[in-house]
């Protein structure tokens, strides 16, 4: 079972940044673990739960429009690791941002589950 930890939120001013961490690591081992295609999600209270940035395999990137130009979603070489920057942030930036590995091959196994962090708070003050 993959687990991922989320890490890096808080409370910052309107126009200030904060960066958010993701690991992921292998239930019950202390060992970190490679996936190829991560994202970050963000759920406001009442809205439903939105794509923020995400990343493959490949290394490409794709960010929700209400963030581009603003946050910055980067790996480490070993894929463990899966950041977001993000600067100028605004009040609506506020929500509680989750981790994700959607369903994708892990070398020749295809793993159709989701996976998701427990989930940051971020809020952001005006």
């Amino acid at each position: 079972q993959v687990q991922l930890v989320e890490s890096g939120g808080g409370l910052v001013q309107a126009g200030g940044s904060l960066k958010l961490s993701c690991a992921a690591s292998v239930s019950g081992s202390t060992s970190s673990f490679s996936i190829p295609a991560m994202g970050w999600y963000r759920q406001a209270p009442g809205k439903q739960r939105e794509l923020v940035a995400a990343v493959n395999s490949g290394g490409s990137t794709k960010y929700a429009d209400s963030v581009k130009g603003r946050f910055t979603i980067s790996r480490d070489n070993a894929k463990t690791m899966v950041y977001l920057q993000m600067n100028s942030l605004k009040p609506e930036d506020t929500a509680v941002y989750y981790c994700n590995a959607p369903p994708q091959l892990y070398g020749s196994t295809m793993v159709f589950e989701d996976f998701w962090g427990q989930g940051t708070q971020v809020t952001v003050s005006s």
